[in-house]
């Protein structure tokens, strides 16, 4: 099996790093799963940098692409399929839509044709077109931001253990209080040196 390997890297003004990422290519197959693993946590800079020991279980899980804490997989083909079932309700109701439209200028081509005119009857129908018409074309947008967000590879680690504070507000409000009284005591003390 031959793997290309890319590798990112970008720093900006202040020295503060952005996110580096490897991507490995089987060459010849197509794209269906990408396996992450995450090191956002990890603070790197000049006087901290990366060493061997922080992809320990990197390339303990890399081989079988193992999910863990710090690591997922994206399966493109679940993706689709999922993405597919969302839009279809928007998919539907733009054909819905556009098919009424059609009729809408069916009838708006009669009504034109007609004599006499009935300029109010030209009026409406060209209105129930273009709302018909925008309907539509607001239903494919939202289907196809479904589909199109299949390929959104942002580094979201959906297995990592959010923080939860789980202190009462009571608990809070003691604590602001007793940081108050912290601060007015410091500020006493200031007074004092003077």
């Amino acid at each position: 099996m031959v793997h290309r390997i890319a590798a990112g890297r970008g720093i900006h003004g202040g020295g503060a790093g952005v996110k580096t990422n490897l991507l490995f290519f089987t060459r010849g197959k197509a794209t269906e799963r990408i396996w992450y693993y995450d090191l956002s946590e990890r603070k790197v800079g000049k006087k901290n940098p990366l060493t061997v020991e922080d992809f320990t279980e990197f390339f303990e899980l890399l081989p079988k692409r193992t999910d863990s804490e710090k690591s997922w997989t994206v399966d493109f083909t679940a993706r689709r399929r999922q993405a597919a079932a969302d839009a279809k309700p928007f998919r539907q109701t733009e054909g819905e839509k556009k098919a009424r439209a059609d009729e809408a200028k069916a009838r708006l081509s009669t009504l034109k044709a007609a004599r006499p005119k009935v300029p109010d009857a030209i009026a409406a129908a060209e209105a129930t077109v273009t709302t018909l018409l925008r309907e539509a074309r607001d239903a494919a947008n939202k289907a196809q931001a479904i589909e199109d967000a299949v390929y959104d590879l942002k580094a979201i680690n959906p297995n990592k253990k959010a923080n939860v504070d789980t202190r009462t507000p009571a608990e809070l409000m003691e604590l602001i209080e007793l940081k108050g009284r912290e601060v007015a005591e410091a500020v006493a003390a200031l007074r004092a040196m003077n």
